[in-house]
């Protein structure tokens, strides 16, 4: 296995893992981790919906899970990228509107973003790899 595909595996693990356990906070306790990012208590049809999301996030990071085969991996940086980088402008934009800020809104983006530059990283690695 080359350094670029080992690297794409690790990132893709890790991402993925980060979005199980977020995923899974989100099911089992939407509202906690709203006051933990955004600092505010969701209502009971918000709690609905972080729990619906929550699944989302568990089967997209199930469906992104790092596999044996050849050329898989690669598959699944892209809608890992998408979703970090998408989160990490949505938080970013949350912080700057300073309203709705919890403790670990910033450690959030910070995560987002450095995982959506690894993964951009490694998925320009192995294109380059061919």
């Amino acid at each position: 296995m080359s350094g670029a595909r080992s690297q794409a595996m690790w990132l893709v693990a890790v991402a993925a893992g980060l979005e199980v356990v977020t995923g899974a906070g989100l099911v089992v306790a939407p509202s906690l981790l709203a006051r933990l990012l955004f600092g505010s208590e969701m209502n009971a049809s918000g709690d609905l919906v972080g729990r619906i999301s929550g699944l989302v996030m568990l089967f997209l990071a199930l469906g992104c899970w790092p596999r044996a085969f050849e050329g898989e991996d690669r598959q699944a940086l892209a809608p890992l990228f998408a979703v970090s980088l998408l989160a990490t402008v949505f938080l970013i934009y949350v912080g700057i509107g300073g309203v709705n800020v919890g403790v670990l809104l910033w450690p959030a983006a910070a995560i987002h973003l450095i995982l959506a530059i690894l993964l951009a990283r490694a998925w320009m690695s192995l294109r380059e790899a061919g």
